[in-house]
């Protein structure tokens, strides 16, 4: 027996359910509208009322943008220092803040390190390029990230996103990642790589867990929860981070009874908050994950049904490639 239910059957079960994930897909509808919500989780307990608050400071902003843009900026950190002395949690350059910094919280001060001023501050200086850009033709949205790549001069004297390889770029990341902070308001495509993941993960199966192992051959092929996940979808031509905290944050999040084989599927030691993930295990359908659980154990099928389950991702190419540099670790 693997992870309480027969090796053989298991694989019989998994072919059938990786065949039906492409028929299901028929079945499926699109995510509607851009979503204002925010994911369960996405962001860190703290942080959530303001940024759902802010977020919504003027039309051309949401809360899962404001969301993917600190998430892109600080990941979450509030004593962030870049290599060019970009502070805080919405990486405000010094001389910006002193022109754009505002007393979000209402105490008096106006700190670049203090998530309840940088925050607002972050939103208010949003909606104000938007208002600079609101006469440019296109997505009012997307001139507003363009002008805070690029300026906003840039946005109106090329007609909107400037031609720019960086703020091209910025633009599709942040709207990419807006996708996996935004609470879904239908059911979420399903991924096209699945199959191979799965495939690919099946193919470990019985091997032995290794804390921080990515399969190599140093490592005897063996991989850790996040490795495995890595490797599936680095088999189908998806890059994920290497920690299984940053890879939730690699596509949009289907509720718990519209899991489909392929999905990422978290759990958590604190229920409000991506950041405390501490495992993730590969669906495969019926209630069952593959998985590399924990050092003496071996990668194998397991049931998601636990105290800590969390969410649930649906890797997308464009959302994992959004992603800040991973942060090295286990």
């Amino acid at each position: 027996m693997v992870g309480g239910i027969g090796f053989g059957v298991c694989l019989s079960f998994i072919a059938l359910l990786v065949v039906g994930t492409y028929s299901a897909a028929a079945g499926l509808g699109s995510a509607a509208g851009n979503a204002v919500g925010l994911a369960k989780g996405a962001v860190p307990s703290l942080y959530q009322p303001l940024v759902q608050k802010w977020g919504a400071y003027c039309p051309s902003l949401n809360p899962a943008m404001l969301a993917a843009q600190l998430y892109s900026e600080s990941g979450w950190k509030p004593t962030a220092v870049s290599p060019v002395n970009a502070q805080g949690i919405a990486q405000f350059m010094p001389a910006t803040w002193a022109t754009h910094g505002i007393d979000g919280n209402g105490d008096g001060k106006r700190d670049i390190w203090d998530p309840a001023d940088a925050i607002p501050s972050a939103a208010s200086y949003d909606c104000e390029l938007a208002k600079y850009v609101k006469d440019v033709p296109g997505d009012a949205s997307d001139n507003m990230l363009a002008a805070y790549n690029a300026g906003a001069y840039a946005v109106i004297k090329y007609g909107g996103i400037p031609p720019y390889s960086e703020t091209q770029g910025y633009v599709k990341t942040i709207r990419s990642l807006e996708k996996s902070f935004a609470a879904p308001v239908g059911r979420v495509q399903p991924s096209q790589q699945a199959a191979g993941a799965i495939y690919y993960a099946q193919q470990k199966l019985g091997t032995p867990y290794l804390w921080g192992g990515e399969g190599t051959a140093e490592q005897g092929g063996r991989f850790d929860c996040s490795g495995l996940t890595q490797a599936a979808y680095q088999s189908v031509g998806i890059t994920l981070p290497r920690v299984a905290n940053d890879q939730y944050n690699a596509g949009p999040h289907p509720a718990r009874g519209e899991l489909l084989p392929g999905d990422l599927v978290f759990f958590s030691t604190d229920l409000g908050n991506s950041r405390a993930i501490h495992h993730v295990g590969l669906y495969v359908g019926g209630g069952y994950m593959i998985n590399a659980p924990y050092t003496g154990a071996v990668i194998r099928f397991d049931k998601i049904d636990a105290p800590d389950y969390f969410g649930a991702t649906r890797v997308t190419k464009d959302g994992a490639a959004a992603l800040p540099t991973p942060t090295p670790g286990a």
